[in-house]
């Protein structure tokens, strides 16, 4: 919980300090610009990229298979889009890596260990 926080102070701080850098490098407007056009691709894709899912889930228990790996990827592709949605470069970067399928994977196997862990710790209840 600490790390929450504590990257509740640091993230927009270095969010701030790049839209400064970006501005004098660029000028204001064209980071006003970049900040709305990486905002509604990111949603757009994000919006894609879970109906893509949802379908690929339904799919899977039509066949009578638990949709493991699509909801590990509608939990990633969920979390990035609402990184893509908040102002800044920094979550516009993990948001992109989140939502696109080719770099998802790298988060998709963390979040695996996690509740894998948080399973193992009787923190989560798994009853079939």
């Amino acid at each position: 919980m600490r790390w929450l926080l504590l990257a509740f102070l640091i993230v927009p701080a270095l969010e701030i300090g790049v839209f400064i850098w970006a501005g004098g490098v660029i000028g204001p407007w064209w980071v006003v610009g970049l900040i709305l056009l990486t905002g509604i691709v990111g949603v757009t894709l994000a919006k894609q990229q879970g109906v893509e899912t949802w379908h690929r889930a339904q799919k899977s228990m039509n066949y009578g298979q638990v949709p493991a790996e699509e909801i590990l990827d509608g939990i990633c592709i969920f979390v990035g889009g609402v990184f893509l949605f908040t102002p800044g470069f920094i979550t516009d970067i993990v948001g992109f890596i989140l939502v696109l399928p080719g770099t998802r994977g790298i988060f998709k196997g963390f979040l695996q260990k996690l509740i894998k862990r948080l399973i193992d710790k009787d923190i989560i209840i798994y009853r079939r």
